[in-house]
């Protein structure tokens, strides 16, 4: 029997009554496995603490600085994925081809830790450090068309782009160990855990963490990126990969040839490519939230219509509230994943996800009406959220796995290129943030009609009982060889 620890090729027995359960060398007892899934979960509390700091602060602070709608929708969404759109692939091939003693995972969650952690506590420190480049310009005498704005949001933008460079590391190596350690028969379950964990770590940030922002901004990146740093050191020590194969030939004609291998096979079969429209459509429905904390608050611009004047703590204990119904959602709808399909659980997601964002547009007049609406659209996200991550893990070939979750990945942030600065403009145009409901509203119902197509094809490539993920590179199997005589 293999302990959570390490990996036995050739397992003994389990006890009488016990079940194993098994993924790639990997084999646990329940008590095994549900120590993985203790750490996997303790580690993903406080990634999610530490990644709801970038999209809920950095628009605060580049407001702070005089930035514009669109200037805030370009450096706080579009800037990330750019980079993310060209860096990914990188990332994730690389990971799937990586082998060490540590596996093909971990490595990179060791190494690319402490660089985020002191991108991070640079970005809490950006108002001092942008007056101290702004007197340093200034006493060389250069740039005296510089503002000490001007340099505070330069030093966002730096920062921001050390942060998202090694941060892919980590996203793409933390969600293709999931894969890699937890049987498929429990994903579902793991999932549900894993979103319901999520919430716990925003519902945190939220609720005690946001509204001290303006005033202990650096305490906050700092002792997030501390406890952030040893929940991953923890979990690397814990978690043990199995024995992989050997990777995949390398493509023929050098990078170049690499890299067409990753367009033909990421893109070569249309099942795939509505996969990723769902991604797509889902990831542009998140860009007008950027934005839902000028609504919330008095930091809207004075021109625009009314906003509901919430102070920053306000906003934050509401927000955080949301995130409460999200956990028994989480934990349910990982029953219903194992037990339905995500891609049917997903579907039920995203329509109801679309009808809440429109209720919003309608209903929220105040904080109590903020509250209940918003709550219940996060619920329905969480049937989505739930499902969504599952749908990766049952629809993806496993050899080559971070290689599609790079790709759909691509899609998601193409459309973080396209649709924040749109979005900045459009709000500058309508001067009412309330309009964000309904661009969020009208993305989404994109994203449940590419849902459709998807799953109308995945029922003709065998559905529940015999579908395997397409592989684009076997359309041209070698031909089996003759019968014997």
């Amino acid at each position: 029997m293999t302990s959570a620890a390490a990996p036995d090729p050739a397992p003994a027995a389990a006890p009488e009554g016990s079940r194993l359960y098994r993924v790639g060398t990997l084999t646990y007892t329940r008590g095994a496995l549900l120590q993985v899934m203790f750490w996997m979960l303790g580690g993903d509390f406080f990634f999610q603490l530490m990644v709801s700091l970038n999209p809920a602060l950095v628009p605060l602070q580049l407001r702070w600085a005089g930035a514009s709608d669109s200037l805030i929708g370009l450096l706080g969404t579009s800037l990330s994925s750019a980079l993310g759109f060209l860096w990914f692939p990188v990332v994730s091939t690389y990971s799937d081809r990586f082998r060490s003693r540590l596996g093909r995972r971990r490595p990179f969650l060791l190494w690319c830790t402490p660089p985020v952690v002191l991108s991070l506590v640079l970005m809490g420190a950006a108002k001092p450090a942008g007056g101290l480049v702004y007197r340093v310009i200034a006493a060389l005498g250069l740039g005296s068309h510089l503002t000490i704005a001007g340099c505070t949001i330069a030093w966002i933008a730096l920062c921001l782009v050390v942060f998202l460079l090694f941060n892919a590391f980590i996203v793409q190596a933390f969600a293709c160990l999931i894969v890699d350690v937890i049987p498929q028969e429990s994903i579902g379950k793991f999932t549900g855990l894993y979103r319901a964990v999520g919430a716990l770590g925003n519902l945190a940030f939220n609720r005690w963490v946001f509204g001290w922002a303006e005033a202990h901004l650096l305490h906050i990146y700092c002792l997030v990126g501390l406890l952030f740093a040893g929940a991953f050191y923890l979990l690397v020590w814990r978690v043990k990969e199995g024995e992989y194969p050997p990777p995949p030939p390398k493509a023929a004609g050098g990078r170049l040839g690499t890299l067409k291998g990753y367009l033909v096979d990421s893109f070569g079969h249309r099942f795939y490519l509505k996969m990723y429209l769902v991604t797509f459509f889902y990831w542009a429905s998140l860009a007008p939230l950027s934005f839902v904390v000028f609504f919330g608050t008095q930091a809207g611009q004075p021109d625009y219509a009314a906003t509901l004047g919430l102070s920053l703590q306000e906003f934050g204990q509401v927000k955080g509230w949301t995130f409460v119904i999200q956990i028994p959602v989480f934990v349910i709808v990982g029953y219903f994943v194992d037990r339905f399909h995500p891609i049917r659980v997903s579907l039920l997601g995203l329509l109801l996800t679309s009808v809440s964002y429109f209720c919003c547009f309608w209903f929220i007049h105040g904080a109590s009406s903020l509250l209940f609406w918003w709550s219940l659209n996060q619920a329905v996200i969480a049937i989505w959220l739930g499902a969504g991550l599952a749908l990766g893990p049952r629809l993806l070939p496993r050899d080559r796995y971070g290689q599609f979750v790079s790709a759909n990945y691509i899609f998601g942030i193409s459309s973080l290129i396209i649709f924040p600065p749109l979005i900045g403009l459009l709000l500058e145009t309508l001067r009412d943030y309330r309009y964000l409901f309904i661009f969020c509203g009208v993305l989404t119902l994109g994203s449940f009609a590419a849902g459709i197509l998807l799953y109308r094809q995945w029922q003709q490539l065998g559905g529940d009982r015999n579908y395997a993920p397409p592989q684009p590179w076997l359309v041209n199997p070698a031909p089996a060889p003759p019968p014997s005589p």
